[in-house]
């Protein structure tokens, strides 16, 4: 079953997070997404996430594609103008590719090209226009296009935000929807209660939400996320849990389980598993998770 129709079906969905090569050699990304393809609907591919060049999203997702593993394409403002974004997205289609996440990006000044100059031509909502337009058979100038593009199609929203920044997600959120977003990822997450006050405004709308969850690798991690990560919520009690264990690995890969489960349990549309270079540990968080 195919992502939209999983996702129009009301069926929980898994994406995990699969990060291209920095590099030409993709052996190791494509062994570690064959390992888990049964248990996955789609892996969303991101281009050049932190602004780090690496293999671009459309190359990755094209190699996964003919692996016969659906993909989810990310693109982004920074890198492209409106030409190269509408081309990118025509060959996407052509090549099978039938999902897309639209982001901003990060300012190159994050990533390991601080000298690189971010392009940012239009921004996300202009973007998300942009595919509409190519949905509908024209490109951004009007011209009529030699076949269209039907992209399932999603974006970020920060559901983890409170008071006045919470009301601005929302307001973007509705900006989105009206582009033409299905559904929607959320920062990661380790308490569902944290989104109560967004899914009560969200519940209404009609679209799909898709929290985060993102392997911790140790409780220096978890304390450096509590403390210095906006809009990440991580309890005393959960870093206590990842201090006082035996093995620790092995505790956060569960307590990454424990939280998709939890996910499925009240009712989400899916999770977004994210495991930052730890894609080994997928077949355990995949096997626990109990969906």
């Amino acid at each position: 079953m195919s992502l939209k129709s999983k996702l129009d079906a009301g069926k929980f969905a898994v994406l995990v997070e699969m990060e291209p090569p920095k590099g030409a050699d993709v052996s190791r990304m494509v062994e570690k997404a064959t390992k888990v393809k049964g248990a996955v609907d789609a892996f969303i591919i991101p281009e050049m996430s932190n602004a780090v060049m690496r293999m671009s999203a459309l190359g990755g997702a094209m190699i996964l594609q003919s692996k016969g593993m659906e993909t989810v394409m990310q693109v982004n403002c920074r890198d492209r103008n409106r030409i190269a974004l509408q081309a990118d997205l025509l060959a996407a289609q052509a090549c099978g590719i039938k999902n897309i996440m639209a982001i901003t990006g990060e300012d190159p000044s994050f990533g390991d090209h601080h000298e690189a100059k971010a392009v940012y031509d239009i921004n996300l909502i202009e973007m998300l226009q942009a595919v509409q337009s190519l949905q509908k058979g024209r490109d951004m100038a009007g011209t009529e296009l030699a076949g269209s593009t039907d992209f399932t199609i999603g974006s970020f929203v920060n559901a983890c935000a409170e008071g006045e920044i919470l009301d601005k997600e929302i307001e973007e959120m509705d900006k989105k929807i009206e582009a033409g977003v299905r559904f929607f990822i959320t920062p990661p997450v380790f308490d569902t209660g944290i989104l109560k006050p967004f899914m009560e405004r969200a519940a209404r709308k009609d679209v799909k939400i898709i929290p985060t969850v993102l392997l911790l690798k140790s409780v220096g991690m978890a304390r450096y996320m509590a403390r210095n990560v906006a809009h990440v919520h991580i309890s005393d009690d959960l870093i206590t849990r990842i201090r006082k264990a035996g093995d620790t690995v092995r505790e956060c890969t569960l307590i990454a389980s424990e939280m998709v489960s939890n996910l499925k349990q009240e009712g989400f549309s899916g999770v977004q598993i994210s495991t930052i270079g730890w894609e080994d540990k997928l077949p355990e968080i995949l096997g626990g998770m109990g969906v």
